[in-house]
């Protein structure tokens, strides 16, 4: 995270953390040194429980102590065995409700998978902290999805629970994402495919959102 001591007014990065590997540690630090980060988010990928909770107790301290929010997408007891600050869910509506009542007052509780806008609408219903238009591992294309695009300027035109939307594999899709009036862009391959600097990713990824993303308070909902 960027040593601003306020956040910028504008759309923010949430990155999504590497596929677990040898080096997973080091180019999270690499990235987190590059700039304004708002929040990690670690997806369980393959791993079993145990092997998640061990990357998942890992990953987190390096992101929290750079002032970085961490959200496990995966098992809410292992976020709470791990101390992340929140807990992404992808499922049905019942679901998450529950898990909201069960946990929201100790931590944040974000879903996913929403694919249409009344899925989106019956999701939010519940009230969560956010909403994350796209899938883990699904940002191959250098730009985001067309769909993730449309969801998200409906849904920041109309609604007041934040989404996130996941952006290509091209660092330069953060200002398609922007575009949408979206409170966050999710960053996955651009950060860390195998060629990418991580640091330089990130802080490309905000000099752009800078340079194209409107300031917050300027959209009127």
């Amino acid at each position: 995270m960027s040593e601003q001591t306020a956040p910028p007014n504008r759309c923010r990065i949430v990155l999504i953390a590497p596929e677990p590997g040898a080096d997973d540690a080091a180019r999270l630090e690499a990235a987190l040194s590059g700039g304004d980060v708002a929040s990690l988010i670690i997806p369980a990928y393959e791993e079993d429980e145990d092997a998640f909770q061990m990357r998942a107790a890992r990953l987190t301290p390096i992101a929290q102590n750079q002032g970085v929010a961490v959200v496990l997408a995966g098992e809410p007891r292992i976020a709470a065995r791990v101390q992340a600050d929140g807990i992404h869910f992808e499922g049905r509506k019942s679901e998450l409700a529950e898990i909201i009542a069960k946990h929201h007052s100790r931590m944040m509780v974000g879903c996913g998978g929403a694919k249409s806008r009344d899925h989106a609408l019956e999701l939010g219903e519940t009230q969560p902290d956010y909403i994350f238009f796209g899938r883990f591992g699904y940002d191959s294309k250098a730009e985001p999805h067309p769909r993730n695009l449309a969801l998200a300027g409906w849904w920041s035109e109309m609604i007041e629970v934040p989404c996130i939307v996941l952006a290509g594999a091209d660092v330069n899709s953060v200002s398609a994402v922007a575009e949408t009036d979206a409170e966050f862009v999710a960053l996955g391959r651009a950060v860390f495919a195998p060629d990418i600097d991580p640091a330089q990713a990130i802080a490309t990824a905000n000099e752009l959102l800078d340079r194209h993303a409107p300031a917050l308070d300027a959209v009127i909902k």
